[in-house]
């Protein structure tokens, strides 16, 4: 699904990423650790093709095409799709309106998908406009199941979310990645048994609360630009909550 060989990345001339080499298979969710100012946000926007993110080195692969200079709207048509920890707020653009654009089909339904996020009250509102820190993840997830991606990257899902709001999004994740629901108190009790899977993530955390709400398939560690590790995401986890992130680096070179 995407392959990323030796990615080097600057933002307004500074490097940020360093020689990356990264493979998610068709199916598979994987968990991407790091401290804050890791690098972990510049190496999703370098995916889905943001201005300002200059590579400088190396090539990425998505779906078997070089998209390594596409432009961002071309990445999205053919199935990138990007949940933001701080999305803006668009005055005079109505949440509808933004959900009905991000189908890459013409027939989304969005009444029925609000539903599933108990959203249908803030259709006719401002996108993002006075929204809650829950009330705006579940806004970027109803227009992510719009999308209806391939390849889904989330930013930090659990921040700024409260523990109803994160049940509530886990499921939401687990259906749009065609896992099933995980959690006990699942609110999307009618996608819970499907079995196959085609679609693949890519979750950046830096508390790792989120692996309680979503299945994960791998982990890797983003330090000071340099990607390492890759493990069972939930070893990862437990590594870094007993030892840190350097100790999780030098176990890895």
């Amino acid at each position: 699904m995407l392959n990323i060989e030796e990615l080097s990345v600057e933002v307004g001339g500074k490097p940020i990423l360093t020689q990356i080499n990264m493979e998610i298979p068709e199916g598979e969710t994987h968990i991407l650790f790091g401290p804050n100012g890791s690098g972990k946000t510049s190496l999703m926007m370098s995916i889905a093709g943001f201005s300002g993110y200059t590579v400088t080195h190396g090539k990425i692969t998505f779906k078997g095409e070089d998209i390594t200079h596409m432009p961002i709207h071309e990445r999205a048509r053919l199935g990138v799709g990007v949940s933001f920890q701080r999305p803006p707020t668009i005055n005079g653009l109505k949440t509808r309106d933004l959900v009905a654009l991000c189908g890459r089909d013409r027939n989304v339904e969005v009444d029925k998908l609000a539903k599933l996020l108990n959203f249908e009250n803030f259709l006719e509102r401002d996108v993002n406009r006075n929204f809650s820190g829950g009330e705006i993840k579940r806004s970027e997830m109803l227009q992510l199941m719009a999308q209806n991606p391939d390849l889904v990257l989330l930013d930090e899902p659990e921040s700024g979310v409260d523990l109803e709001n994160i049940v509530l999004l886990g499921d939401v994740v687990n259906t749009l990645l065609e896992r099933g629901v995980k959690h006990p108190r699942s609110m999307v009790k009618e996608h819970a048994h499907l079995k196959t899977r085609s679609k693949s993530a890519l979750v950046i955390t830096h508390t790792g609360h989120i692996l309680d709400y979503i299945t994960a398939d791998k982990g890797q560690v983003l330090y000071n630009g340099h990607l390492c590790c890759l493990r069972n995401a939930r070893e990862i986890l437990k590594w870094i909550r007993e030892y840190g992130y350097e100790e999780c680096v030098r176990c890895a070179m």
